[in-house]
């Protein structure tokens, strides 16, 4: 089919690009602690862009029997398209991403189930107050893409991912717990998730009072993925530092960060949901860079964005229902070596950042961020001495990240996106009620 769409785009454009997914998905939920619902989907999307008299068309479609009119549809659009500075890549050199495990599909919907029910029950078992819900799911991805420069290039990726919540109402208190893990190969057990979400209760056990005031902070690596990432992710991104809208913009290889603080975007590491051998453009997947030391050392692109910057494309384009644009694969914060008891042990009061809400909601372009701690707990002489409520914590990424106390040695992927230690802050602003 792929080629038939080609043909027909070669016929009306210079260059054509088809791109086509197909996935199979069986997500099982559970709400209340009770099985809410097991589905099985199937889905086949198509999309082809053409490049006619300097102009990029767009069409997409994910019903199958549209394909014949994809060419026309994409030429209608091309000639209120954006001017195209650059050509659909040849086949390239990709590298071997082993992202595909076959055992992922014998994972039987009854195991699902059960692997569901034995999360919650475990939970249960720690706290018989808690409402649960958890979510699981194994999915098969089957991506191809053809071009007029001659590349015709697939890989299949096998992916499985299970999350527990747990919500303990008391009054007028709320307390939300919650953690997940996903890979390229079926996870056979939830013990894991369960002692994670054990963790978050354990230190939440008893509320205390913290003052307000600048204090040191502890961001766990979800801390850092839901206070840190967002604004920082944004700022490297090639398309709003061409655009001029990025702080980091004329930044490279200048000193901004502390020296402790290095980041790299790396989508082949094995078995990691994020990982592939080639973008959604057809360029090879690379290990980027991004800062080094402290030191900005790339930003991301994709082929429309690189070549209005004059750069060459990373490898980092993705397609979310619609044209290509820069996007992160797997960014990896480099960990340090102290460990979390370490850094809480030398603290005598400080705040502990599980999860943030609605720290996207400031100046996320200017690295502000400002929120409500969702999930915290305060640190008192050395010791957790348990959760705080009713506080908020305020600051800016772009400063904070430029005196950094300790980098922990406990990294780990969180939904494959990101893989971060937890970082430990000297000074920020609390506000307590």
């Amino acid at each position: 089919m792929l080629e038939k769409i080609i043909e027909q785009a070669k016929k009306v454009a210079e260059q054509a690009e088809c791109f086509m997914v197909e996935s199979e998905s069986a997500p099982i939920h559970f709400e209340a602690n009770h099985l809410k619902n097991i589905e099985s989907k199937q889905s086949l999307s198509l999309a082809l862009r053409i490049i006619k008299d300097g102009k990029i068309g767009y069409a997409a479609s994910s019903n199958p029997a549209n394909w014949p009119k994809l060419a026309d549809m994409a030429l209608e659009t091309a000639a209120y398209g954006q001017t195209a500075r650059f050509q659909f890549p040849a086949t390239q050199t990709c590298p071997e991403v082993k992202i595909f495990d076959p055992e992922v599909e014998t994972v039987s919907l009854e195991e699902m189930v059960k692997l569901g029910k034995d999360m919650i029950t475990g939970l249960l078992e720690i706290n018989p107050e808690l409402v649960c819900s958890a979510s699981l799911a194994k999915s098969t991805f089957r991506i191809r893409l053809l071009n007029t420069s001659g590349a015709d290039i697939s890989y299949k990726k096998s992916h499985f991912s299970m999350g527990l919540e747990g919500t303990l109402v008391r009054g007028t208190d709320m307390l939300f717990v919650g953690d997940g893990l996903s890979s390229c190969r079926p996870i056979r057990s939830g013990s894991e998730v369960v002692n994670l979400v054990g963790k978050q209760l354990e230190r939440a056990s008893r509320n205390v009072n913290l003052q307000s005031g600048e204090m040191p902070v502890i961001f766990t690596p979800h801390g850092v993925g839901s206070t840190i990432i967002p604004a920082l992710s944004a700022a490297l991104n090639g398309k709003l530092v061409q655009e001029k809208a990025s702080p980091l913009a004329g930044k490279l290889g200048e000193q901004m960060f502390d020296p402790a603080f290095s980041l790299v975007d790396d989508p082949t590491q094995s078995f990691s949901p994020n990982s592939r051998p080639f973008d959604d453009e057809g360029t090879a997947s690379q290990i980027t860079p991004m800062v080094e030391s402290g030191v900005i050392k790339n930003f991301i692109y994709d082929l429309r964005t690189a070549a209005l910057a004059k750069a060459k494309s990373t490898g980092n384009a993705e397609r979310h229902g619609g044209q290509p644009a820069p996007g992160f694969s797997a960014l990896m914060i480099k960990p340090g070596t102290v460990s979390f008891e370490e850094m809480v042990s030398g603290i005598k009061e400080g705040l502990i950042v599980e999860f943030m809400m609605g720290a996207e909601q400031g100046n996320v372009l200017g690295g502000d961020f400002s929120g409500n701690v969702l999930l915290g707990y305060k640190i008192e002489n050395g010791q957790i001495a348990g959760r705080v409520k009713d506080t908020m914590l305020s600051g800016n990424i772009y400063n904070a990240l430029k005196t950094i106390n300790a980098i922990g040695s406990d990294g780990r992927w969180l939904d494959g996106e990101l893989f971060s230690p937890s970082i430990y802050f000297p000074k920020l602003s609390v506000a307590a009620k």
